[in-house]
């Protein structure tokens, strides 16, 4: 169950802040973010190796940000099916139904927009200023259609939890290590000192067994933050370590 927090301050010096925090099959491979992809210069992201797309593109130039979550709902036929990864690349909304559902974020520093598709409709709305949550049931969980009651319970938990903590105090990341310039949320968006088997997690794990046909683990495989201003974007990043062990930044741009 990935994770998207975004703040919108359209009065900050750095208006938007989008932190996405991706889970996934720990064994599904992928690299660091770069620019790999030809066809969308400058375009930085993590790339998904099973399907090439990204979970979240971050375009310096603009700036702007783009990232999508997993939703719930009836999948795309296999005629046509097109990976999600394609959609913070830039790939076109007005035929989604080749598309398993999803959540797509897509932000400038002048303003946020999300796109929900639950395999039936196509909603989008632009997002008031202000703190929001978006999860694999959508903008701050309202959608719990087709979603199983285990994720429901654990979302609401989440939100429950998380959102009055992140609402405390905004950063505003300018220059400098990353412990300083997201000082305010980076003890939440590395765990918070919750096991991963907690309900209430941000970053997960969970082991699946003959459900899957073989053992898998799955869980949260990476943390992006990014800030949009104006004029310029700042992009940090780190994979989630094994257990206790310390997070590794890069800032990416």
């Amino acid at each position: 169950m990935c994770t998207v927090v975004v703040s919108f301050e359209p009065g900050s010096a750095i208006p938007v802040l989008v932190v996405g925090v991706r889970d996934e099959f720990l064994a599904r491979p992928w690299r660091f973010p770069g620019a790999h992809w030809p066809d969308r210069p400058g375009v930085l992201g993590g790339q998904d190796l099973q399907a090439g797309g990204t979970w979240l593109a971050v375009d310096p130039v603009q700036p702007a940000v783009s990232c999508v979550l997993n939703g719930f709902g009836p999948t795309a036929g296999t005629d046509g099916r097109r990976s999600r990864g394609d959609l913070p690349l830039g790939a076109p909304l007005e035929d989604p139904v080749h598309y398993d559902p999803f959540h797509l974020v897509r932000a400038t520093a002048l303003g946020v927009r999300i796109w929900s598709w639950d395999g039936r409709e196509l909603d989008s709305q632009e997002l008031s200023p202000g703190l929001h949550i978006v999860t694999n049931m959508g903008l701050d969980g309202i959608r719990e259609r087709d979603a199983p009651e285990q994720a429901v319970t654990d979302i609401r938990q989440r939100l429950e939890y998380f959102r009055p903590r992140l609402a405390a105090a905004r950063p505003e990341p300018g220059d400098g290590p990353v412990a300083t310039a997201w000082r305010e949320w980076l003890p939440l968006f590395t765990g918070d000192g919750l096991a991963r088997e907690d309900s209430r997690a941000l970053l997960v794990r969970r082991e699946f067994g003959e459900e899957f046909g073989e053992h898998e683990i799955w869980g949260s495989s990476s943390v992006s933050l990014v800030a949009l201003r104006q004029d310029g974007v700042r992009y940090d990043f780190s994979a989630v370590p094994a257990d206790d062990a310390r997070f590794e930044w890069v800032s990416v741009a």
